[in-house]
């Protein structure tokens, strides 16, 4: 990989974001690894568990400059194929079957909060900044949109989205778009909690609960979403880890999926 670097230790892997240079701003390339990596990710049975990462000062500045300049010269169709690419990295991300954390170990601007949006988990360094960045160039963060107001809310949205304002770590926190905010040196140590306890779970539950997330948010209670619920429920005690969670309980011991 030219912008990545991918570890697979145990049953986690790491997927590490790699051109400190330029602060992880990604361009074409680093838009393709990333979309390739989490599609084989997504089918390799040994993975039970992904982290995102990055080296260097900061987690991800967004577009990269270079890339930045060609796109002012695209056509509105050239935009449309560009602009798709970015759509699937995301989705890419978001619709892994496994669980995925971010590891935010500095800066996040513009493009890399979509990037940490599009994880299940956040874990942030309390040093790092936060910015949605892009009304100041003249533009809107439209493609990371739907994960950014899913993870922030609508409220938090409408103002950073329009003012750009730089916001610190505790604030991601405070809006919910990170989950929990650690000192530089506790950054490893929860991220492997995290990790540890995600691998512990049966991987087809996780699996499962995380799409559950995704089919029910912000849908109305009614009478076909509760149905669909009822199946959900039927169709995992009788699957096959269904069986073996609840035998494994009574029996007191381990489940089969616990190495």
């Amino acid at each position: 990989m030219e912008t990545l670097s991918i570890a697979i230790q145990q049953s986690v892997a790491t997927v590490t974001l790699n051109r400190p240079d330029v602060r992880n701003a990604f361009n074409e390339a680093t838009i393709a690894e990333i979309t390739q990596v989490f599609r084989q990710l997504d089918t390799e049975p040994r993975v039970r568990a992904v982290v995102l990462a990055a080296n260097g000062l900061a987690f991800c500045a967004g577009a990269d400059l270079n890339w930045m300049k060609k796109m002012a010269d695209y056509t509105h169709a050239e935009n449309l194929v560009d602009a798709g690419q970015l759509a699937a990295m995301l989705a890419a991300i978001y619709h892994c079957s496994k669980p995925v954390v971010a590891k935010v170990q500095g800066d996040c601007y513009a493009g890399g909060m979509g990037l940490v949006a599009a994880c299940d988990i956040a874990i942030s360094v309390d040093s790092a900044n936060y910015c949605l960045s892009e009304v100041k160039l003249g533009l809107i963060p439209a493609t990371i949109s739907p994960y950014v107001i899913k993870a922030m809310g609508e409220s938090a949205a409408r103002r950073y989205f329009i003012t750009a304002e730089r916001f610190s770590a505790s604030e991601a926190q405070r809006i919910g778009f990170v989950h929990e905010v650690v000192a530089a040196d506790a950054l490893d140590s929860k991220v492997a909690e995290i990790v540890k306890a995600l691998v512990t779970n049966s991987p087809n539950a996780v699996r499962q609960a995380k799409k559950l997330v995704q089919d029910v948010a912000s849908r109305e209670v009614t009478p076909e979403l509760v149905a669909a619920t009822v199946e959900g429920i039927a169709h995992i005690r009788a699957s096959d880890e269904g069986r073996e969670g609840v035998r494994s309980f009574l029996e007191k011991r381990k489940p089969s999926w616990v190495v």
